[in-house]
């Protein structure tokens, strides 16, 4: 499983916002500059609630003292980095505002309310941004940024945990004092599986005839000479390997036509799904169909379904989510439905994404660690309870992935492919529930992986965390 919809998901969001353009994966829901939850319990579960399989997340209790910075009796204070003010997407505040106000309307954590600060960067100030929570904050909860390579560092520096609901960099990817399934595959290139079962077992003879094609900005060409290399640690060999502007293709025609002429069986396109149905309808116009499209998870909401319209039907797209339980499926898992009854609840109107899944999945995993702890919650007792969990799963919502340090990669995906009536899941032999499991992995070298930042690159290590 990976939890983070595949990375160039956000690096196709930095491409175009750095080009001055907006990311529209989900539509706007409200934001909050701070919650305290409601007064309300949820399902009349007053003395406590649980989630899925989870039992009692939040509940009421009598912890006391003031053991560490964003702790006192009362309440745990941590932040949510967003970018919302930019993107007009604020799917990590209204996500933080559903978790805190479910949780301390059943009593918070052991009695702690929780109260998160929304850390908006604006995109370009993630660094202040870090330097505030620094000052203020116990942890970092169920956020992310664009550009969080920014301030990864300074987390580190002021020993802050972090629990994201994205990771974007490389650097970030697996940095030190973060807890995020999915970011324990080290230099595994963890989309194997996946490909694999694209080019070997769904369209076998496209094996040959693989196609990259990737917005022009530095992160997204790292990620193309990631999958460059793991494709051909899979066995398939790239056939086109090309660049488009950040801002998108003036006339897509160009590069529909050179994938017609290299022969390009199966595409992967790293950017911004918008630019994607562009090019979708250029080949359909020129009346080229590939076998296989990777439209990558960022595709994976109605609004693709609505803009790449009739080439849903002249192309096969398809999407890694990353061993999420699939949202239009939420009647099948119970997990999943509370999440919507939940949002339906605490924000109504506001879509169930892919990202909020994701989010809600970190606030879980940060309750439950915290809750553990006591009146003794410190970030180190939090932490060490988090990567104590083997078999994470979000109460539910997720595919197992073990948390602890130096674990096996999780070797879990499903698929999700786009119909013109709606996102549905593709037939790949699920073995675990939704999920196919003990997916092969292949490890990347030399210029294909990027180390994340760790504790020793700011001086310090797991020893003055405390």
């Amino acid at each position: 499983m990976r939890f983070l919809v595949r990375t160039c998901v956000a690096v196709s969001a930095v491409a175009l916002l750095a080009a001055g353009c907006s990311r529209a994966a989900s539509p706007a829901g409200p934001s909050s500059p701070a919650g305290t939850g409601s007064s309300s319990t949820a399902g009349g579960q007053g003395a406590g609630a649980s989630f899925g399989t989870l039992a009692s997340v939040c509940h009421p209790g009598s912890a006391s003292g003031s053991p560490d910075q964003g702790v006192t009796p009362g309440e745990v204070r941590v932040g949510v980095f967003t970018d919302a003010s930019f993107t007009k997407d604020s799917t990590y505040p209204a996500t933080a505002k559903v978790f805190a106000s479910w949780c301390n309307a059943n009593g918070g954590i052991d009695g702690r309310k929780i109260v998160f600060d929304t850390l908006d960067t604006g995109l370009f100030n993630v660094q202040p941004k870090m330097v505030q929570a620094c000052g203020e904050d116990f942890a970092l909860v169920g956020g992310g940024a664009a550009f969080d390579s920014a301030a990864v560092k300074q987390r580190l520096s002021c020993l802050l945990p972090a629990f994201p609901g994205e990771v974007v960099s490389a650097q970030n990817a697996g940095a030190s004092i973060q807890v995020y399934p999915g970011y324990n595959a080290g230099a595994n290139w963890s989309y194997a599986g996946y490909f694999s079962w694209l080019t070997k077992q769904a369209y076998p003879g496209s094996a040959g005839h693989v196609g990259l094609i990737s917005g022009d900005v530095a992160m997204t060409q790292q990620i193309a000479t990631a999958d460059s290399q793991g494709l051909k640690g899979i066995g398939a060999t790239v056939a086109y390997n090309d660049l488009y502007p950040p801002t998108g293709a003036a006339d897509w025609t160009p590069y529909a036509q050179a994938i017609k002429n290299k022969g390009v069986k199966g595409l992967i396109f790293n950017g911004q799904w918008q630019q994607l149905a562009k090019l979708e309808l250029a080949l359909t116009n020129i009346g080229y169909k590939l076998d296989w499209i990777d439209a990558n998870s960022d595709a994976y909401t109605p609004q693709f379904i609505q803009l790449a319209g009739s080439s849903l039907t002249a192309q096969n797209n398809y999407a890694d989510i990353a061993g999420l339980y699939p949202v239009e499926k939420a009647a099948s898992n119970p997990a999943t439905q509370q999440l919507t009854s939940l949002f339906s609840q605490y924000a109504p109107g506001t879509p169930v994404t892919l990202p909020a899944v994701q989010s809600f999945a970190e606030w879980l995993l940060f309750a439950v660690s915290a809750q553990a702890c006591g009146s003794d919650l410190t970030r180190k007792c939090a932490y060490d309870a988090a990567i104590t969990q083997k078999s994470w799963t979000g109460g539910g919502l997720l595919a197992p992935s073990s948390l602890a340090p130096g674990a096996a990669p999780a070797n879990c995906f499903n698929v999700e492919k786009a119909t013109p009536q709606g996102w549905q899941p593709a037939s790949i032999g699920a073995s675990n529930g939704a999920y196919r499991c003990g997916a092969p992995f292949v490890t990347l070298t030399g210029t294909a992986y990027i180390p994340p930042t760790t504790l020793a690159d700011v001086g310090k290590s797991l020893a003055d965390l405390k």
